[in-house]
């Protein structure tokens, strides 16, 4: 019975590790990545629709993304969500495509961005500690109702702990992937 919580505690875990890692993908590391702009919305006739949507995302160059939408229309619109976004990237439109160049990173800004993945991984890190936390109250609940021994409980917080451990440890691993390609000269 408790081999199912912790099966769905893994789940859950998983989902943090996949979240992480798409919101890592999103910050810049000196190198254009189409993820960069994934967050971006567009008002597109007048509903916000994600960019990658509306338009052709391409990189042909280490640090060029180009946005080539399928309505010329929404040019203008594309621009000034760029714009208005975190990327800190001013758009080229030439009529027909924007280009994003992406500039090379200071040492301030890549200090900047290693705080930043910093947070990001702390926060996936507390997710993944407040589902063992959850699985082990809802253990000692189960014990309290009679519907696991206390051998089991005692084997089902060292099971949810082992499982904590191994998604923690995949996180450090993922922080030490990212800073490794943001201070990549």
């Amino acid at each position: 019975m408790y081999k199912e919580l912790i099966s769905q505690s893994k789940e859950s875990m998983g989902k943090s590790i996949n979240f992480l890692k798409e919101d890592l993908a999103s910050i810049r590391a000196g190198k254009a990545n189409p993820k960069l702009v994934d967050k971006i919305q567009v008002s597109y006739y007048g509903t916000m629709t994600p960019l990658n949507q509306i338009a052709n995302i391409s990189v042909p160059e280490p640090r060029t993304i180009l946005i080539q939408p399928w309505d010329g229309n929404a040019l203008k619109e594309i621009e000034k969500a760029i714009m208005s976004s975190d990327l800190g990237i001013n758009p080229s439109n030439d009529g027909k495509i924007i280009r994003l160049v992406i500039p090379q990173l200071t040492e301030e800004r890549r200090r900047e961005l290693l705080k930043l993945v910093k947070k990001e991984t702390e926060n996936a890190k507390i997710a993944i500690r407040n589902i063992r936390r959850d699985a082990n109250d809802e253990f000692k609940k189960m014990e309290k109702e009679s519907q696991i021994t206390k051998d089991d409980h005692k084997k089902a917080e060292t099971e949810i702990q082992k499982v904590t451990d191994e998604f923690i440890g995949q996180i450090d691993d993922i922080y030490k992937s990212k800073e490794k390609e943001i201070l990549e000269v």
